[in-house]
């Protein structure tokens, strides 16, 4: 590792074969946490490149325990994290709308390294168990419309690496890679970014999946629809500004997505929103979400339609019985 800092710490960069070992040393555990935390901090002080960054992602999918979801067409909706804003888990429920909806869902997430509760956190404290057999996986997808990938589980280096992201307490470039990386390989996926040169780069490598995708950045900094200002919209059929009127009907507050101070407090606003009981500015953010989500397979005529349907599911109950579905299945 000394040989590595040293070559970052005179400014030089990683080929992507370079990133990728560097990798697979992590998973297996030969660097320590001091040595993790210096490699770690050389990208909260400069850019990661394109390179480095498919060379950690091919690490951590080479390594990845395999999940077979074939025959599923499943979508997954996340957030890079990062943006220091402690909102509520809006891209979880928005989850639970779209597999209310009808299309199911396999969710990567993690435990918040760098906000109050991940979307791990949350489905841990409401009684989700974590998993990674193929069977059982399959099993809530045709019963509930919904799985969760819990990212440690399927990621060895993840695993490694999940104190010393936590004791740093901030974004880092695992939080990049979270979304790239998800097992069930996603045939359509709905990724915030916390700002604009993530979205470019996130951009730049998702065109080459070929799959269908759509990547949101709120232009105050929030890594998902937050409805407080406008959004920049980029699939691959180009890139957008709309306004949280056309996106949400409304404009809303930062206190009113505020997410909690503790993971208890947390998972009780998100139970309230999934029952519908949540307020006109919280429904309408996951509303938001879900229907760029639901827009993103192609299978609604407008991003209206596809609103509309994702009021539809949580207004009727649909959303929340696929969570309770979920749930009795543990």
């Amino acid at each position: 590792m000394k040989k590595i800092l040293q070559h970052l710490f005179e400014h030089k960069t990683l080929d992507r074969s370079g990133a990728k070992a560097i990798m697979l040393n992590i998973a297996k555990g030969i660097y320590n946490d001091v040595e993790l935390t210096a490699f770690i901090t050389v990208y909260l002080m400069r850019s990661i490149t394109i390179d480095e960054l498919q060379g950690f992602r091919d690490g951590l999918l080479e390594l990845a325990v395999k999940v077979d979801l074939d025959g599923y067409k499943v979508m997954d909706i996340v957030g890079t994290g990062g943006d220091g804003k402690n909102t509520f888990n809006i891209s979880t429920l928005s989850c639970f709308i779209v597999a209310g909806a009808g299309k199911m869902v396999a969710k990567h997430g993690n435990y918040g390294a760098s906000s109050v509760s991940g979307a791990s956190n949350v489905m841990e404290t409401l009684g989700y168990s974590f998993k990674n057999n193929n069977d059982a996986l399959k099993k809530e997808l045709d019963e509930s419309g919904f799985t969760f990938l819990h990212a440690p589980l399927f990621h060895p280096a993840l695993k490694v690496v999940g104190t010393v992201r936590k004791n740093l307490g901030f974004r880092t470039f695992f939080n990049m890679l979270g979304p790239m990386v998800n097992p069930a390989n996603p045939d359509y996926q709905l990724v915030g970014v916390y700002n604009l040169e993530m979205a470019r780069i996130y951009n730049y490598l998702l065109q080459q999946s070929d799959k269908p995708f759509t990547i949101i950045h709120s232009m105050d900094g929030y890594d998902e629809i937050s409805l407080t200002a406008d959004t920049k919209v980029i699939t691959a059929k180009g890139e957008k500004i709309l306004s949280a009127v056309q996106l949400g009907k409304r404009t809303v507050l930062p206190l009113d997505i505020y997410g909690g101070s503790t993971v208890e407090e947390a998972a009780k606003i998100f139970v309230k929103i999934l029952k519908g009981e949540g307020t006109w500015s919280q429904n309408a953010v996951v509303f938001a979400n879900a229907a760029m989500a639901l827009n993103c397979t192609g299978d609604y005529n407008d991003y209206d339609t596809a609103y509309n349907a994702a009021v539809e599911s949580l207004e009727s109950g649909k959303a929340f019985a696929s969570f309770q579905k979920l749930i009795s299945l543990q």
